[in-house]
């Protein structure tokens, strides 16, 4: 009797807690949410971020304040995102480098993406392009490769290390045999700046920043390093097309919330985001920054992470990159 007496208090203390978990979820949200961005404002994550949360403050009834915690390729932001209450008010855009690439590459991240974090869902994916000032003489992936040969040093610019773009670099020298250096900048925004200046040449820098200096001949494309074309690119070829096959390298993006956020939250939310996705006007929006739009339940952006991490883990192993 005790046995079934004990048992039966513990069930009703586990409804009590499902109750409690789904009205909280009812009432949610009842403040503003800040939505940390670990990246500085003006770059391609950065306006990934803040048509999420122009969507979901539609959607959700409340303001979802941008917070630009940029530092580190994303370490900083996400670092800190991890310490804060799990009570749905604090929410992280998270790309592939800060979830997959991070905890490989940096010694200390100061977090482990799938302990630390709640996954949500993904938003977009957008590709990388090999682009160029419009006064480098390389017009073509073969260029490139004779032209950095040929030379003492060719300076090809990315974002910090961490980032896809960075590893996407990386990977292209190991490829290729080149002997460039690589010159990181704090975020794309900063970097595309010193493009269009002339500071620096050539970089693997994603769509968004850099679309309208590229439409207005301000930059030039020379290659995609996604799988496929890009539809705003179309006549631009693939890295691999260009003679390196199997090089492929993307930015994806996606919402993160400290671990021990209550699912009945993380539900209500992916829902909402997966609307916002499959919207016609969000995947017009979404498009016009270089990306593809992604739907995943949290079970789904869980496992494209690991699949990712496993993924780049290899090449960060084989380069033997570390960042202290």
């Amino acid at each position: 009797m005790a046995n079934r007496g004990w048992a039966g208090f513990l069930a009703a203390v586990a409804l009590s807690v499902v109750a409690i978990g789904t009205a909280a979820a009812q009432v949610y949200p009842s403040r503003p949410i800040t939505l940390i961005v670990p990246f500085p404002a003006g770059g391609g994550v950065d306006a990934m971020a803040r048509i999420t949360a122009e969507r979901l403050t539609a959607a959700l009834g409340q303001q979802i304040v941008i917070d630009n915690r940029g530092g580190a390729a994303g370490v900083v932001g996400t670092r800190a995102a991890a310490k804060l209450p799990a009570d749905g008010y604090t929410l992280v855009m998270s790309t592939s480098g800060t979830t997959s690439i991070n905890p490989s590459l940096y010694a200390s991240p100061g977090y482990d993406p799938l302990k630390d974090f709640a996954p949500i869902g993904l938003v977009a994916s957008t590709p990388i392009v090999v682009m160029a000032h419009p006064s480098f003489p390389a017009r073509s992936i073969a260029e490139l490769i004779a032209l950095a040969k040929q030379q003492d040093r060719l300076d090809i610019g990315t974002p910090p290390p961490g980032t896809e773009n960075y590893l996407a670099a990386e990977l292209f020298k190991a490829m290729t045999g080149i002997s460039a250096t690589i010159v990181s900048y704090k975020g794309t925004g900063p970097l595309t700046n010193d493009l269009v200046g002339g500071h620096v040449p050539v970089a693997f820098n994603t769509i968004a920043p850099a679309l309208g200096n590229l439409q207005a001949g301000q930059l030039r494309a020379i290659a995609v390093a996604g799988r496929t074309r890009s539809s705003l690119l179309p006549d631009v070829p693939t890295v691999a097309e260009s003679g390196l096959p199997g090089f492929e390298a993307s930015v994806r993006y996606g919402l993160l919330a400290p671990a021990g956020t209550p699912r009945p939250i993380i539900e209500r939310i992916n829902m909402e985001l997966r609307a916002m996705v499959g919207a016609d006007e969000m995947k017009a929006r979404i498009a016009a920054q270089g990306g593809e739009p992604l739907a995943a339940s949290p079970e789904d952006y869980a496992a494209d992470i690991a699949r990712e991490q496993a993924k780049w883990s290899v090449l960060i192993k084989q380069l033997g990159l570390r960042v202290d």
